[in-house]
């Protein structure tokens, strides 16, 4: 097999020319509403909002990066801008049941208006009925009913007094009440002379005087029925001067709202409701001695407490609305979703009314659209069931979370629900979607549009021109100082190795929109009219070497021989693999010292990570698979009597993933041959059962974490990286790497089987079977071969002699 040649450098780095660009700055790129690389999202996004249907609300999702929140929520206020304002909604006092407030429809900016007119009403009509019933016909009118009861009561009286007069006996009145006295010429006896009148005499007065006092008993029982009746007849000369004042009052308000039914019927209820209690309109507002002070946030400081029935509480007032609303909720908590009713605590008690009843993001959305996160949905305790349950009944009720929990007991209300028309927009994470999706059984049905937003586009001619405009966009957004074709130039490089392949650029806008504010930063501090290619360097440097402290303890440690890593000479089952930590935001690639040692055995190749449980399942599956490679190639007919041992030197913590299983293979290849391999070679890439070498992540800061400690030890010109060949179209290295591949003093060999790795790394061909079966007795395999076939010898061997001992 031919050993591969290295990369050329123009295969390590894909360059943007600034050339291409027809513009001297971004400042001559006019902004675009295009969104790139998300035709697929958009087209779901454009679909869920057009689709009216019940159920065809929307799921974003994809990294956060992608800005999937703003670009939903820009194309969904565009879209609102051209739609309908929705209803205002307001809540009032249910006269037949307070408990149960009313919710009561408006058009735009009704409802406001509504408010402002019945507190005027009240005003108003508090002044007019104290002029009503302080006027000159209400009290001559009140005073003759009041005298009619009083001549009744007098008359009642008088015929009493003039049947006891008839037969001498005075009707006297006392503290104690009326009581009759016998009489003699007029004047009242005393009980001396009373019980000096003869005996007949007496008995006669007793039996006047009980007559007498029966009778005025039965005028006496009449007079609450009087009092009744002159209660009655005031009542309604209440109501007659009441409906008089209050007719041509709210007559006008009712006529202004003729064309909404619900609004009138109301005030046909609110002009019942004052012209039954018109004397609340008479009373002072500040209490009188004895009576308790009112809560001043619960009762108006110039209105008794009782007119709050009389007021409109508006949840949503669309009077500055221009389209539809689009509403976010950062804090989706069940009280911010569907509203609240609060209560006040006076004088040790809780109370509420239609007043204290708040509306949430569904009342301020409804009508429109409502964009929710949805990890801090599922958050918050019973927000994600209760917009479910909003959903599905297209309605929302505003229920206590206290009375729901079962917390208290208190008293409540309960108001009218309020339908239901609104788009919901979930935004989250691809893994929150699917558990979703496999775990809710009503998800799916509630949420069928799915918004999937890509992290990658394709790396076209026009894509690199539609590039250059979202960064001219985001720069004027951010008001930046303008990039120079240079500068887009080094922005969409940037973007090329984000995306982890020379063929792709990155749609992670926030780190680009982050890279633009820290290239603006360092133009600023270089008094630069533009942005440059090499500010936006200067940017990527310094934010590397803000965060890459730990890479540097890594490197040291190396460098001072603390952690052993050879660059040069050769070792017999030792390969430099390499892997990438990840701290925070930053990667970096690490080199590990890989060994492996063989003898006889029963087939096993032991994974001692996977032992002493440090290796994860992945990591398991790729040493597993050399044994399949090493059982086929070389034990086809025999039995695999192989005992070997891998293992990651000085690795104290986890190790995952199979993109070592190819340097794994090397180093036991390595063993069982007893040839030396290169240490001036470092090794990644997985490999299947066939030796076919197989692309891996994190090719770039792998390469990179190699190149550092071949730097720091002396570059030789013999050191490289052997890769996977399928990974050659994700190389976008440093420049410094680039620069030193160029120069033949650091080489990339782009390996698609293991016959070409193991030649690299050994300088011996691997060989391959010839027609006698067997491979080349030197070459790599051929000596794989021999030794695994000693192996099998001396195993037998063994066994005859245990048998023979045995015996």
């Amino acid at each position: 097999m031919t050993r591969p040649d290295p990369l050329p450098p123009a295969d390590l780095y894909r360059r943007c020319d600034p050339g291409q660009f027809r513009f001297a700055t971004t400042e001559e790129l006019a902004e675009s509403d295009k969104i790139i690389g998300q035709e697929r999202a958009m087209t779901a996004v454009r679909f869920g909002v057009s689709m009216r249907r019940k159920g065809y609300n929307l799921f974003a999702l994809g990294p956060s990066e992608t800005l999937r929140h703003t670009i939903v929520r820009e194309y969904l206020e565009r879209v609102a801008a051209d739609a309908p304002v929705p209803a205002d909604w307001c809540y009032v006092h249910n006269f037949a049941d307070p408990q149960r407030p009313r919710a009561l429809k408006l058009p735009p900016g009704r409802a406001a208006r509504l408010s402002k007119s019945m507190n005027a009403l009240i005003e108003e009509l508090r002044v007019a009925l104290r002029a009503t019933f302080e006027g000159d016909e209400y009290r001559t009118r009140r005073q003759i009913i009041e005298g009619n009861f009083r001549q009744q009561q007098e008359t009642s009286l008088e015929a009493i007094q003039e049947t006891a007069r008839a037969k001498n006996i005075a009707l006297m009145r006392t503290p104690a009440g009326l009581v009759f006295a016998p009489m003699r010429e007029g004047e009242v006896l005393s009980p001396e002379e009373f019980n000096r009148l003869p005996k007949e005499e007496q008995e006669r007065i007793k039996a006047d005087v009980e007559a007498l006092q029966k009778e005025l008993q039965e005028s006496l029982q009449r007079m609450p029925v009087w009092e009744k009746e002159l209660r009655q007849k005031i009542r309604e000369l209440n109501r007659e001067f009441t409906k008089y004042a209050v007719g041509h009052l709210i007559g006008g308000l009712r006529d202004a709202n003729r064309d909404l039914p619900l609004v009138t019927a109301y005030l046909d209820a609110v002009e019942r409701d004052i012209v039954d209690n018109a004397l609340d309109f008479l009373r002072s507002p500040t209490p009188q001695d004895g009576e308790p002070t009112p809560n001043p946030l619960v009762a108006d400081t110039d209105q008794p407490p009782s007119f709050r029935r009389y007021k409109v509480n508006v949840i949503v007032d669309q009077s500055r609305a221009k389209g539809a609303p689009v509403v976010y909720e950062d804090i989706p908590s069940l009280s911010n979703l569907i509203g609240r009713i609060e209560h006040l605590a006076q004088f040790g008690a809780l109370i509420t009314d239609f007043n204290l009843i708040k509306a949430g993001a569904l009342h301020r959305a409804n009508g429109g659209y409502l964009l929710i996160d949805a990890r801090k949905l599922l958050m918050e305790p019973l927000a994600y069931e209760e917009l479910k349950r909003a959903m599905r009944a297209e309605e929302i009720r505003i229920d206590g979370l206290a009375q729901r929990l079962s917390i208290i007991s208190t008293v409540s209300l309960e108001p009218e629900p309020i339908p239901l028309d609104v788009k919901i927009v979930l935004v989250g994470d691809r893994m929150l979607y699917h558990l979703l999706s496999a775990y809710d059984p009503d998800f799916e049905a509630l949420f069928k549009v799915p918004a999937e937003f890509n992290d990658r586009m394709d790396l076209t001619p026009e894509a690199v021109s539609d590039y250059a405009q979202l960064i001219a966009k985001l720069a004027q957004r951010e008001k930046l100082r303008p990039l120079d074709p240079g500068g887009v130039a080094r922005v969409i490089e940037h973007a090329t190795r984000l995306a982890d392949d020379s063929e792709k650029l990155s749609v992670h806008i926030r780190n680009i929109i982050d890279l633009l504010r820290e290239a603006d930063y360092w133009a600023e501090q270089g008094t630069a009219a533009t942005i440059a290619a090499t500010h936006v360097q200067q940017a990527l440097d310094a934010r590397i070497y803000r965060l890459d402290w730990v890479r540097e303890q890594v490197q040291e440690q190396i460098r001072r021989g603390t952690v052993l890593i050879d660059t040069a000479g050769a070792v017999a089952g030792q390969v430099n693999g390499l892997s990438v930590l990840q701290v925070g935001s930053f990667a970096f690639g690490r080199p590990s010292r890989i060994t492996a040692r063989v003898r006889i055995g029963k087939g096993e190749v032991i994974d001692i990570e996977r032992q002493v449980e440090l290796g994860g399942p992945l990591h398991s599956k790729g040493v597993l698979i050399l044994s399949g490679f090493l059982g086929a190639r070389f034990a086809a007919d025999r039995p695999l009597t192989l005992s070997a041992t891998l293992v990651f030197e000085q690795s104290y913590g986890g190790v995952d993933g199979d993109s070592a299983s190819s340097a794994e293979l090397y180093a036991l290849l390595s063993a069982l041959a007893n040839l030396p391999i290169k240490q001036n070679f470092a090794v990644t890439g997985s490999v299947n059962q066939m030796g076919q070498v197989q692309a891996i992540g994190g090719v770039n800061e792998k390469i990179e974490g190699f190149f550092d400690i071949c730097a720091a030890k002396g570059l030789t010109g013999e050191q490289g990286v052997l890769i996977p060949a399928s990974n050659v179209k994700h190389l976008m290295l440093r420049a410094d790497v680039v620069e030193a591949a160029a120069a033949g003093r650091f080489h990339i060999f782009p390996i698609a089987r293991i016959e070409e790795g193991i030649e690299v790394l050994t300088g011996t061909p691997a060989g391959a079977v010839g027609a006698d079966g067997k491979f080349p007795s030197n070459s790599v395999f051929g000596r794989v071969e021999a030794r695994l076939a000693q192996f099998a010898e001396a195993a037998r061997r063994f066994g005859e002699t245990r048998k023979e001992g045995a015996t």
